[in-house]
């Protein structure tokens, strides 16, 4: 359990002017419950600051985690927490679930504290959210959002139907597209939001491919709007920028896939790829102070668009940090305290619990070790989903270890034969389309599903880069993947 600092506590018993506890009621219709209560106190003031305080009541079914948002209306200014994982973009405040105390079963109740500066008003707040639904007001139920909710000429809601992808009326789908590169980086890097513009024209551009699909790198410190990011490259800036280029993707009849590339959590292992504990790289794995909040706020956000995926962890490879495969696998699915890795690891089963504690049925993807190219052990170690919609995802470059037939026919095809299968990437660093063709051709002959990377105009060799123009110029790599898209799409 976390409480306040010594020294704070110190500061508050000789400058408070200890004031009666200040709590919101709860209001509700008659006879109606609402889905959540939350009592706020502000248990302490004086002349700059104040102590407060949320107590939590969760009215509706088990959660694996939480997250609690609220607005302070008089310019106060959150400095420190406890019980939560606490932060403040301009002037929304979140409380996220910490690794003890993220289970809330109905009916049960947690309690969190802070402190905060203020100055002129120290107005309380007077709508609460939890995990995105109103709290302390009756809810009045909605519908469920159906399979034919979307437009009949926008992407379709799918679902996991055996091996295959499906769609309302039961028929099989593919996911065949790009990747969309710039999400993940340049807003931790100061740059902006997108590496290039996501205008319609530079969407339409990839329909005109054929292409059916568009998967969208995030940075969860971005979204999350973390004190480290810009402002104007974080929080609500970074959430409308990715939710403006779903709706044009959508509105180009392709599926948008949201997927968590960059992340927080210090590793300078094997094969580490930066030392910073910022999200400025990719890391091993996903880590729990931020990423179950992520998952949760994201989930969140799309859970009523049943035509986005979610793909959860772009390149997990805590196989290069731990002795054993076996290991690895269970950081994978479990997390914790994963061998050779200095933070707290969230599996992929905590990341499930996460999107499916908020509702959302949508569809998930799940990459397995090794940078995603080893599925090996997929299958046993996949993570339970009360939901049944969750696919294999997987990664291949021509210098990946899988990444022949042979590899493909014993490893792949026995995940492909059991559950649906995402090549989430294919690339290669020759410039040219040798290799991929070989990757779709496989994955044609087997109906399954691939995503080139990546729809932006860097150096092929660098990074493979389908495009020299934004207009849909293909480079000599992305010729190939063009081509393919239209013949089968045509």
């Amino acid at each position: 359990m976390r409480h306040p600092p010594r020294s704070v506590l110190a500061a508050v018993a000789g400058a408070v002017a200890l004031i009666g506890s200040v709590t919101v009621p709860v209001v509700t219709a008659s006879g109606a419950a609402p889905a959540c209560s939350v009592e706020y106190s502000v248990t302490s003031q004086w002349d700059s600051g104040f102590q407060g305080a949320v107590k939590i009541t969760n009215n509706t079914a088990a959660m694996s985690s939480w997250s609690l948002a609220f607005d302070f209306a008089g310019g106060q200014k959150l400095t420190q927490g406890w019980n939560a994982k606490w932060s403040q973009s301009g002037t929304t405040v979140t409380a996220a679930s910490e690794s003890y105390n993220g289970s809330l079963a109905t009916g049960a109740s947690v309690s969190a504290g802070f402190i905060a500066s203020w100055s002129g008003s120290n107005a309380v707040p007077t709508s609460f959210k939890l995990n995105g639904t109103s709290c302390n007001t009756a809810v009045e139920p909605s519908p469920t959002p159906g399979p034919t909710d979307p437009a009949e000429d926008g992407p379709p809601v799918l679902r996991v139907s055996g091996n295959k992808l499906v769609d309302a009326g039961g028929a099989t789908r593919r996911l065949l597209g790009v990747n969309r590169s710039g999400g993940e980086f340049m807003c931790v890097q100061g740059r902006g939001i997108f590496d290039g513009p996501v205008d319609d024209a530079s969407v339409k551009a990839i329909a005109d491919w054929k292409a059916n699909t568009v998967r969208i790198p995030l940075n969860e410190e971005c979204w999350l709007g973390l004190s480290t990011i810009d402002p104007a490259y974080a929080g609500a800036n970074y959430i409308n920028a990715v939710k403006d280029l779903v709706a044009k993707v959508k509105a180009h009849g392709m599926t948008p896939v949201v997927e968590l590339h960059w992340t927080y959590g210090q590793y300078t292992g094997n094969s580490a790829g930066c030392s910073d504990v910022h999200a400025s790289c990719q890391k091993p794995m996903p880590d729990m102070q931020y990423t179950p909040s992520f998952w949760a706020s994201v989930a969140n956000t799309f859970k009523n668009d049943r035509t986005v995926v979610f793909d959860l962890f772009n390149e997990p490879y805590p196989d290069r940090a731990t002795s054993t495969t076996t290991q690895a696998w269970q950081c994978w699915r479990d997390g914790g305290s994963c061998p050779g890795i200095g933070y707290e690891v969230a599996g992929m089963q905590d990341l499930v619990d996460s999107v499916r504690g908020t509702g959302a049925t949508n569809l998930i993807l799940a990459g397995g070790i090794a940078y995603s190219n080893d599925l090996s052990q997929w299958l046993t170690y996949r993570p339970a989903d009360p939901a049944g919609n969750l696919a294999a995802a997987w990664h291949v470059y021509n210098f990946n270890t899988c990444a022949n037939e042979s590899c493909w026919n014993s490893t792949l095809a026995p995940v492909a034969a059991q559950v649906p299968l995402v090549a989430g990437e294919i690339g290669e660093n020759t410039c040219a389309h040798g290799f991929i063709d070989q990757v779709m051709k496989w994955f044609d002959d087997r109906g399954l599903s691939y995503l080139g990377w990546t729809w932006n105009t860097w150096d092929c060799s660098s990074g493979p880069s389908l495009i020299s123009s934004y207009d849909g110029t293909p480079t000599a790599f992305g010729t190939g993947l063009r081509d393919r898209l239209r013949a089968l799409n045509g």
